[in-house]
């Protein structure tokens, strides 16, 4: 009963408020910067979650989790060393791997280029690249027909088409002193690999049979890569493995290329989360300017409530109520205002990067060439339950403030 009568009486004081500029003018500000606060955070928050989601969709799909190599030279046994591998419980999948640089020349334009020997049949196991093949074009893409798939930023760069012929030069390794020429081959274009960002920028794809025969390496291959089933984790499995293996491999895992990516954005939420703490702290902190001066213009009302016999408990949770109120309005302003932006983020960052004429996030630099956005529920509810706590807070000294007023004082005064 006297929670409700408290919650009432708050209420109704808070309706009241508009008598007095200034308590209202305050109340607006503070509710519009926890609103603002919580907007910012939560739009933050989905922003590194959308990074974290693309991460995983877009490099961690395309890449192996990890590769094991010869010490020197290429690895010959091969396929014992992919059977060794696939008997552990841990690696869901494994395929050979041909990497070697090269040069690919289409009339006047020429670009370094990664070039990547893969077998159709296997690669569709180990990695989402043949999905990421425009116009479906991976089902014809065979050993024996001088074919290549080129990634998108290098086949703009080039301006190459699907079905145009380009010539690719590979070096060729000499014993001697004297500099020999690369060797030389035509190859067709027939697929385009577009996955956005810079992955895209400097590789190509070439059967895994056809790489062998332009190396001149029999049925050697450079390396075995491998899938885990948990690929935050994928250092330790994989260093493990190499273990269990009968003969001594140099290994690598996803993380000594694209760790720092995934670092770097768990960094920044810890940042976010503990910016979230600060700037909600600092806006529920206006709360208590808010109920200072409540307090101040409430004297009278209070003196009254305390004359008829209102306690000093009763005082204290009705300017409570009237904090958590204000931090209430606010969080949920907030809340709804966050959700809606971080939504629709990507598409908004669209529509001003189209009117500023500017890529915010340059293809060519990051992974990926737009910004994006995943609401996570949990999220939410960390800000909006923080905000509260801290508003609740904040509301308890003006509350205990309030408790002090000696009524025979005040209406002596009026």
């Amino acid at each position: 009963m006297s929670m409700n009568l408290s919650l009432i009486t708050a209420i109704k004081f808070r309706k009241g408020r508009r008598k007095s500029g200034m308590v209202s003018l305050i109340s607006i500000i503070s509710t519009l910067s926890i609103a603002i606060g919580i907007a910012a955070l939560i739009i933050g928050l989905s922003a590194m979650n959308g990074f974290e989601r693309e991460l995983n969709n877009r490099v961690l799909s395309v890449i192996p989790n990890g590769q094991f190599y010869a010490p020197y030279g290429n690895l010959d046994n091969w396929r014992h060393v992919q059977q060794q591998l696939q008997k552990n419980s841990n690696i869901v999948s494994t395929a050979p791997l041909i990497s070697f640089a090269g040069l690919i020349e289409n009339g006047s334009k020429l670009s370094a280029v990664e070039v990547q020997g893969v077998d159709p049949q296997q690669e569709t196991t180990i990695s989402a690249l043949p999905k990421y093949v425009l116009n479906d074009k991976w089902q014809t893409f065979k050993a024996d027909n001088q074919q290549l798939i080129i990634g998108a930023g290098l086949a703009e760069r080039l301006s190459i088409k699907e079905g145009s012929w380009v010539s690719l030069l590979i070096p060729v390794a000499s014993g001697s002193n004297q500099l020999k020429p690369p060797k030389r081959v035509r190859l067709q274009v027939v697929g385009i690999l577009e996955l956005s960002g810079s992955l895209s920028n400097n590789v190509a794809l070439i059967p895994l049979t056809d790489a062998q025969k332009l190396l001149d390496i029999g049925d050697s291959v450079t390396s075995v890569v491998v899938n885990v089933n948990h690929v935050y984790q994928a250092n330790q499995i994989i260093s493990q493995a190499a273990l269990n293996l009968d003969q001594n491999l140099m290994f690598t895992s996803w993380e000594y290329s694209f760790g720092f990516m995934y670092r770097d954005i768990q960094m920044i939420r810890q940042i976010m989360y503990l910016a979230m703490i600060v700037v909600i702290g600092v806006a529920c902190f206006n709360i208590v300017s808010t109920l200072v001066i409540a307090v101040k213009d409430k004297q009278r009302d209070i003196a009254i409530l305390k004359t008829l016999g209102a306690t000093n408990q009763l005082i204290k949770h009705i300017f409570i109520w009237y904090g958590v109120i204000s931090g209430l309005i606010g969080s949920l302003m907030g809340v709804i205002l966050g959700v809606v932006l971080a939504w629709q983020l990507s598409n908004i960052m669209a529509v001003i990067e189209s009117i500023i004429g500017y890529k915010l996030l340059n293809g060519h630099i990051y992974f990926i060439d737009f910004l994006p956005s995943e609401i996570h529920l949990l999220d939410v509810v960390i800000v909006f339950i923080t905000a509260m706590l801290l508003s609740l807070i904040a509301s308890y000294y003006p509350a205990k403030r309030a408790c002090k007023i000696d009524p025979a004082r005040i209406l002596n005064s009026f």
